[in-house]
């Protein structure tokens, strides 16, 4: 899932400045579940943008909406007519959402109401992790399902580095984590003695071809049976 966290409400009353009729769109999947972006939180920021407008003695009409999925066409076309008629959209989606928003409303400006993080796994209730990086070329077959590129702050492909120490990761030294960073290859080495397969961390891996991950531009996916 895409992990995302709420811009200030000072920033966002900046954006919004000099519109007059706003619409706001939340996304009931990702965002929503991270507690950024779902319906209560399109309500809850309606409100405060309400109550901060009237404060200011604005006059500002503000429209809710929410689709299940702002990054799929076929939900974007409730999104776009609801926006008819309003000066400027809020979007309360993933990046990827406000920019396909964008480009269906190409008179109305779109804006992003969250600041999108990573993609996250839910540990538990209130907890999101960063466990996936999107790299494009997936190792977790080779690492016993831990991920050196989004768990090793160094992205080693061939671990340990030998810098860890009591199985934290060295950046606890430079900077003061809560809960501290584990060592990731020493998790690894970890999984793959459970599993009966340590021999694996012998196999020295080639270097990542970053090429597949965003170092290579914009990626593109096509389904093998689709034709544009």
């Amino acid at each position: 899932m895409i992990v995302g966290t709420r811009k200030s409400l000072a920033e966002l009353q900046e954006m919004l400045s000099g519109y007059k009729k706003i619409l706001l769109s939340g996304c009931d999947t990702c965002v929503a579940e991270c507690a950024s972006g779902g319906r209560r939180e399109v309500a809850e920021l309606a409100a405060a943008l309400q109550l901060a407008s009237q404060l200011a003695g604005k006059e500002v009409e503000f429209k809710e909406s929410s689709v299940d999925r702002q990054c799929i066409h076929e939900f974007l076309l409730d999104v776009v007519d609801a926006a008819q008629g309003y000066d400027a959209v809020l979007s309360l989606a993933c990046g990827a959402g406000v920019q396909a928003l964008a480009a269906k409303l190409d008179q109305t400006p779109v804006f992003p109401a969250l600041n999108t993080l990573f993609i996250g796994e839910t540990a538990e209730r209130g907890l999101w992790l960063e466990n996936c990086r999107g790299c494009g070329d997936c190792q977790l077959g080779y690492t016993g399902g831990i991920c050196p590129i989004s768990r090793c702050a160094k992205r080693l492909l061939n671990g340990p580095c030998g810098g860890a120490s009591h199985g934290l990761c060295e950046i606890n030294l430079a900077r003061e984590y809560d809960p501290p960073v584990p060592c990731a290859w020493e998790q690894i080495c970890a999984r793959l003695q459970i599993l009966g397969v340590l021999e694996r961390i012998f196999a020295v891996k080639p270097s990542m071809d970053w090429s597949k991950a965003d170092a290579g531009g914009p990626r593109r996916v096509v389904r093998p049976d689709q034709k544009l």
